[in-house]
Formats: structure tokens, C-alpha cells, sequence
């Protein structure tokens, strides 16, 4: 039981981290703790996409120094080097993740999931082409219902009111 206990908990860590390096918004309670625990068991930080996500996060250097060690870091810390966007009190942290659930509903979703796409595509591309990509990109959303109900509201000077199409 003991030696379940303990596989448990590194688990928990890993599984936990990773979960945090694929989402999008990292809000996390003061008790948070990260580990990238490969290293402690034998095994090289190459798993579940950490060699691919980490770096982009929180940087190369940063990201070796966490996977070859394997330390735990607190939700300080977390924040500090850009693993967590944000640290909320312990007890409001479900309720701070429905307010930002409930604030990305109202935004032009068609627009985000472009803004998403773009954001990894134009990660390994040159500023050119990043450029072109993003004029494309552009002027596919301005033919939305979303753009015209934004562009209207900035006009009238109220607040827009999307995702109705």
C-alpha cells in the first residue's frame, strides 16, 4: 500500500502538470504544487508532450533546469516563471474558473479559435509569413456576423453581444 501511496502521488504531480502545460489558462490555487518527476524515476523528460509544452511556457533554460531535476515548485513560483497565469484563494479557485469559463462564452468564439490556431502556427514561422497568415485570417473574420455586431457596438459605443449565428 505504502509503495502505491507513493506511485500515487507522483501521479498526481505529473499528470497534474502536464494538464496544466496543454490548457490554455493555467488558474491555480496558493496550495498548488508542479513537479516534472521523469527524472526521479528513471526516466527521461520526454513524455506526454513536456519537451514540446514546457519550453514554450516558461522557457529552454527554465524548462531543463525542471526536468532534469524533478523539483517540485510551489504556485509562487509557478506564476513567476509563467506556468500559472494566475494564483486565486484556495476556496474560490472553482468559482474564479467559472468566471473566466463564463467570460471567454461571451467573447467571439469564432475570432478565439482563430487567435488559437494562429498562436501555434505561427510559433515555427517567420514574421513574413506570420504576416501574410495573419492579413488572411483577418479579413476571414471580418466577414463574420461577430466582426459586424463588434464593429456596431464600438460604434454605438455598448457593449457587443456575440456568438448569436
Amino acid at each position: 500500500m505504502f509503495v502505491r501511496s507513493i506511485f500515487s502521488s507522483y501521479y498526481r504531480l505529473l499528470t497534474g502538470a502536464m494538464l496544466a502545460l496543454a490548457s490554455d489558462f493555467r488558474l491555480v490555487s496558493g496550495r498548488a504544487k508542479f513537479a516534472f518527476l521523469f527524472v526521479k524515476v528513471g526516466l527521461s523528460g520526454a513524455d506526454m508532450g513536456a519537451l514540446y509544452l514546457l519550453p514554450r511556457l516558461v522557457g529552454l533554460g527554465k524548462a531543463t533546469e525542471l526536468l532534469f531535476l524533478g523539483d517540485t515548485i510551489d504556485a509562487q513560483e509557478a506564476y513567476r516563471i509563467g506556468l500559472a497565469n494566475r494564483i486565486v484563494e484556495h476556496e474560490k479557485l472553482i468559482q474564479q474558473a467559472y468566471e473566466l469559463a463564463r467570460r471567454l462564452k461571451q467573447q467571439p468564439l469564432h475570432a478565439l479559435g482563430v487567435t488559437k490556431e494562429l498562436l501555434e502556427r505561427e510559433a515555427n514561422m517567420d514574421l513574413e509569413r506570420a504576416l501574410t497568415l495573419e492579413a488572411t485570417a483577418q479579413a476571414g473574420c471580418m466577414e463574420t456576423a461577430d466582426f459586424r455586431e463588434g464593429y456596431k457596438a464600438f460604434v454605438e459605443k455598448r457593449s457587443p453581444v456575440f456568438n448569436r449565428s
